[in-house]
């Protein structure tokens, strides 16, 4: 019953919705073909009466497009409260609907079978209708009171009313067009013409108009859709025009003292702009590498490819010297030559450095960058990779013995990446102009990692470990140190596996140990050195260097906020005070 009932109305809606589309859509178009018939062109009234029936065909079935099935229901819920809104119910067969539905739907039935059915149609649309007849009358009269002209009725005496709208309303032809497009010299492209008034050019191209059109006009302009114009100069058979674009446009021809193009429409100007080089590191193949004992010279080698051309190339050498984080920083660059052969577009570069003659030492560490500029003028575009770290790696210093082996007065010497961290975050910020957002905030973000990973190294002497979420269960305080403890030398970020725990760990109190062996010094240092339940136990720090490693630590927490939302500025000030609590310890 309640399907017949949505039918009816939404068939009322309908039916009101087209007549009051017929009442003001109609009345124009008949006044039209009227006027036509009336000045004796049969043939302009047939077609225009055929395209006005199309229009007015559109435009009802545009009115009633909307008013669907949806439709009448939410007109239903909003004139009947009684219905709950759940008159969609309707809408699905019963086997599709939950036992509640259907009762629901039941009910909604019976009330709107009890209940008289809201006029759910359009008012009539008086203004619109009111409107369009008055403008219909007064097509009608002014045929029939004004005639038109007998030469535009009949024409010339060799044609026919026909050709005489056709040659009335016909525009200035465009008889030839050439557009010469000069590159800028640093692409190496040649000059090029085109019989086309759309182009794509390398962004600085200069642009060369040569037009001709069929009449005679005062005066011609290129007007570009930012309002800007070009004058063209007439040379006494064509216009013409030159203009320097470095972005895209459109624009079209305006004519003074001649009628309008016949075809005046837009033209499309694409400006390709030059991009970054692209960088290809092949050796070394990590990021970090530990110099071997008989090793006395690194090999770096990488690929740079251009649109136009490689200029420049250079390696950015750091030697960081010392111990901790009491380093010596030295920098210097040193300007690579290609390999033989090949294209200027596609570079490829090999280097050996001396170590020795770099100073390089035990405890030291080598970073690399490669720096690549392109040829573009009058500013070069510069790409500059990652960093390639080369470490000699730490003494193993020999066991304490007694209470020496309890309390650490110093940190691991592996603990001096913060002023990498540092570093990178100031090149980042010099680089910061040539760098679209996108990889800017990866940059920051890839920096904010390496921020992460130091903070967590750094907070196991604090009692924080990696929980790596796999099986779930509890791990034994010996393996569970020894484990904490091998992360630490891992260069690698596994943000999807790890995460901190600094606020205590979640050990089962009932999980029982093993019973350790008696003079066994690493049973006693897992079962009361390093206790994982209270934060303040779980380090071998003394006191005084535990309290500055909680300081290091909020800042690092500070800056790996702000790197990770790509604000390696506010970062720096954290950063900086966070190095400073580690030279202190």
């Amino acid at each position: 019953m309640s399907t017949p009932v949505l039918s009816t109305l939404q068939a009322r809606v309908r039916r009101r919705r087209m007549l009051g589309a017929l009442g003001w859509m109609l009345p124009p178009a008949a006044a039209i073909g009227f006027g036509l018939f009336w000045h004796g062109l049969p043939l302009p009234a047939f077609v225009f009466a055929m395209l006005g029936f199309l229009a007015i065909a559109c435009g009802l079935l545009r009115e009633i497009r909307g008013v669907d099935r949806k439709a009448i229901v939410r007109a239903l819920d909003s004139a009947l409260p009684n219905l709950d809104d759940s008159t969609d119910l309707l809408l699905h067969k019963e086997a599709q609907l939950s036992a509640l539905q259907r009762l629901q739907r039941a009910r909604v039935s019976a009330r709107l079978g009890s209940t008289p059915l809201p006029d759910l149609r359009p008012a009539w649309p008086w203004m619109r209708i009111a409107l369009a007849w008055g403008a219909a009358l007064v097509l009608v009269l002014v045929p029939v009171y004004w005639p038109l002209p007998q030469a535009l009725v009949a024409g010339p005496e060799t044609g026919n009313a026909a050709d005489a709208v056709i040659t009335t309303n016909a525009g200035t032809v465009l008889q030839s067009a050439h557009l010469r497009i000069e590159s800028p010299g640093y692409t190496g492209l040649s000059p090029r013409d085109e019989t086309t008034l759309d182009a794509a050019f390398p962004a600085g191209s200069s642009l060369q108009w040569n037009v001709r059109f069929d009449s005679e006009a005062a005066a011609v302009h290129l007007e570009f859709h930012d309002g800007e114009r070009l004058p063209l100069i007439f040379d006494g058979t064509q216009w013409q025009g030159q203009r320097t674009l470095v972005e895209s446009s459109l624009y079209r021809i305006v004519l003074e003292g001649a009628p309008p193009l016949s075809e005046n429409r837009l033209y499309r100007l694409d400006a390709i702009v030059d991009t970054p080089p692209e960088v290809h590191v092949i050796e070394p193949d990590r990021s970090l590498s530990i110099v071997e004992d008989t090793q006395r010279s690194w090999n770096v080698s990488f690929e740079a490819n251009d649109d136009y051309g490689i200029a420049d190339a250079r390696l950015a050498i750091t030697l960081a010297q010392g111990s901790g984080e009491q380093v010596t920083v030295k920098e210097q660059a040193i300007t690579l030559r290609a390999e033989a052969g090949g294209d200027t577009r596609h570079r490829r570069y090999r280097h050996r450095l001396d170590l020795q003659a770099l100073g390089f030492a035990q405890g030291d560490d080598v970073i690399v960058r490669f720096v690549v500029s392109d040829t573009r003028q009058p500013q070069a575009n510069i790409t500059r990779s990652a960093s390639f770290i080369l470490r000699w790696p730490a003494d193993v210093s020999a066991e304490a013995e007694g209470i020496d082996g309890v309390v650490q007065k110093a940190l691991p010497a592996y603990f001096r990446s913060q002023r990498q961290i540092i570093i990178d975050s100031e090149a980042l910020l010099a680089g910061k102009s040539t760098l679209d957002a996108a990889k800017f905030a990866a940059r920051s973000d890839a920096i904010g990692v390496d921020q992460k990973i130091l903070r967590l190294r750094y907070g196991q002497f604090l009692g924080e470990e990696f929980e790596t979420g796999g099986s779930g269960k509890p791990k034994p305080a010996s393996d569970a140190h020894s484990a904490a403890h091998d992360d630490a030398g891992n260069d690698h970020d596994h943000d999807a596996a790890e995460k901190t725990e600094s606020e205590g760990h979640d050990h089962d109190d009932g999980h029982e140990h093993a019973a350790s062996t008696f003079g066994n010094a690493g049973d006693i240092v897992a079962e009361y050195g390093h206790t994982h339940d209270h934060a303040e136990a779980a380090t071998l720090l003394d006191p005084e260097t535990k309290k500055i490693l909680k300081a290091a630590l909020a800042e690092m927490w500070q800056a790996e906020l702000h790197l990770r939302l790509a604000d390696p500025a506010q970062a720096l000030p954290y950063e900086n005070r966070a190095l400073g609590y580690i030279k202190q310890v």
